[in-house]
């Protein structure tokens, strides 16, 4: 069989199958659970296997959330707007998230944004400064930066009109 599609897997071929993909990046218990049902576990059994993941550490929350907000604002230069949404379909609780941000380094950040800013600004096309500078807001955004940060790096970045 070339694909996983539609294989049903016996208890322990999908606990050795599951540690590995476990093993290979942090994942969150949401994609684990779902990973599991895809194997055709009945829902009972895949949270067996989850809490078991959880207690052996294959698993844990906190970790994968610290290491995806690390990666996605040191490697990708996301805004925490952007890396909450990402999180979003994680169901994660209130207090990793929390744990999670904490990663984030205020000086670090604010100087991702300020690369981003000089990096983009002579990519940014218009008739004039008003049009680009709007252009390079709402593309600072969509990294998912805050709107007062933006104002305040590109003030400094590029003076006032």
């Amino acid at each position: 069989m070339s694909s996983n599609q539609g294989k049903i897997y016996d208890l322990n071929e999908a606990r050795e199958k599951i540690r590995g993909y476990c093993l290979y990046r942090e994942r969150s218990q949401k994609e684990v659970r779902d990973k599991l049902l895809s194997y055709g576990l009945f829902p009972e059994i895949a949270d067996t296997l989850l809490s078991e993941l959880i207690q052996e550490r294959f698993v844990d929350e906190e970790r994968f959330a610290r290491a995806f907000v690390r990666g996605k604002y040191k490697i990708k230069k996301w805004g925490r707007i952007k890396i909450k949404q990402a999180l979003y379909p994680h169901q994660l609780s209130a207090y990793v998230l929390k744990k999670a941000f904490s990663e984030i380094d205020p000086e670090l950040y604010y100087q991702n944004l300020i690369a981003l800013c000089q990096k983009r600004w002579p990519l940014s096309k218009g008739p004039n400064d008003y049009v680009r500078r709007s252009k390079l807001i709402g593309y600072l955004q969509r990294q998912g930066y805050e709107m007062d940060l933006i104002r305040d790096v590109v003030e400094a970045e590029l003076g006032r009109d």
